[in-house]
């Protein structure tokens, strides 16, 4: 079974808890995980809700006051001596090393001197904890999103008022490329707890895959607002059957630019890209009198044209674009995680009639790996290449 999330109202740890009771997670799963900690009792209750007139679940965490002050180092403790499933371990950890690692380049402080005032509070273990068991609960195989709205404005914390999106946010969802946009309401709608849950288990950042719909979860957030219904929808469901290779009509912009300074191409596929293009690159032609000149291709969503048009229009000098529909074929595909010398590296599967027939590795991941490791990153690729091809020959 594989899962989307639908973020068009952000993301909070609460909203991801009642999207997994929604789709019938039970609240006792949640509840034995959170016990497990072994901090001050923490209940969980769950109950109906209405968001913009949409039926949701929403999950209150009652937590006591609490006068101690955890760092990083005190919250992995916690979670390493905890009576977890490991898998659920792994994922609380991740996302709570994250969450330090982003505080503290918001704070510019190392991240065992974090301490987390209300990121690291009783509720939020409880919305890390629980959302990692609830997900544990599902089995997934894949988990994908749409973009993450974040909101806007300012918000109130222990600090003072900071801007939306928090620092920490924007940090969190950068580390994973995610697409994000502010969204049409001036509130904060992405919290840090809920983009390192999203950071720690998304495996991709798709619009709402092929599949058939088995169950659909509701989470509701806490206020009701009237921009938008105030839910995080995660839709569950098995990948439509793939015979061969996936076609559908897709639409092709192309525009011939000659004016424009090279160094802002690289920010101009970036954001057609981050926009949710299928594939943006750059073609280098001779126009008229010799001069030289790039032809910029955007492959997209026919819906989407109108959005990444205003973009290319944004961030080029061009005054005019082409465009056509084509059909595009996609193979069947899926991202998982390799272990190379205890580093995470991503790995793109795709496969014809079932089987696997080519695999790709994540740049950056092996980048980082090399990186923390100290050698060179050739050196890397070549070790996760190796493994990527083993999964490729079913060993």
């Amino acid at each position: 079974m594989i899962g989307w999330l639908d973020c068009t109202a952000g993301a909070s740890g609460d909203m991801l808890l009642g999207a997994l009771v929604d789709t019938g997670v039970p609240l006792a799963t949640l509840q034995a995980a959170v016990d497990a900690v072994g901090v001050e009792p923490i209940r969980l209750t769950a109950g109906p809700a209405n968001r913009g007139g949409l039926g949701a679940t929403q999950v209150q965490v009652d937590a006591p006051q609490s006068t101690v002050t955890r760092t990083w180092p005190n919250i992995a403790d916690l979670l390493e001596r905890a009576d977890l499933a490991e898998p659920v371990r792994v994922k609380a950890l991740d996302a709570f090393a994250r969450l330090a690692a982003a505080e503290a380049r918001a704070h510019r402080i190392p991240p065992a001197q974090v301490h987390f005032h209300e990121v690291g509070a009783l509720d939020a273990i409880a919305d890390i904890v629980g959302t990692c068991a609830g997900l544990h609960h599902l089995g997934l195989t894949r988990l994908s999103a749409g973009r993450v709205t974040l909101g806007s404005g300012v918000a109130r914390t222990e600090h003072g008022l900071i801007p939306v999106p928090p620092p920490a946010v924007l940090e969190l969802l950068s580390d994973v490329d995610a697409p994000v946009w502010s969204g049409p309401a001036p509130y904060e709608m992405c919290t840090p707890t809920g983009a390192a849950l999203l950071a720690a288990h998304v495996d991709v950042w798709e619009p709402l895959p092929t599949m058939t719909v088995l169950r659909i979860g509701a989470g509701a957030g806490r206020r009701e607002i009237d921009e938008l219904p105030n839910i995080v929808r995660l839709v569950l469901g098995e990948p439509a059957p793939v015979t061969s290779a996936d076609q559908h009509a897709a639409t092709l912009m192309e525009s011939n630019v000659d004016d424009l300074d090279p160094r802002l191409w690289p920010r101009v596929l970036e954001r057609l890209m981050a926009a949710g293009a299928f594939d943006a690159w750059l073609t280098p032609i001779l126009m008229k009198k010799g001069r030289p000149a790039h032809t910029l291709h955007v492959l997209c969503e026919p819906a989407q044209v109108e959005q990444l048009r205003a973009i290319v229009f944004a961030e080029t000098s061009t005054i005019g674009v082409r465009q056509a529909t084509v059909g595009k074929y996609a193979l069947e595909r899926e991202t998982v995680t390799i272990d190379v010398e205890g580093n995470p590296v991503r790995v793109k599967l795709a496969r014809l009639d079932g089987v696997v027939v080519n695999v790709s590795v994540e740049y950056d991941d092996v980048a980082a790996a090399a990186a923390v490791l100290g050698r060179p990153v050739k050196d890397v690729l070549a070790v996760a290449g190796d493994r990527a091809r083993a999964l490729q020959e079913g060993r």
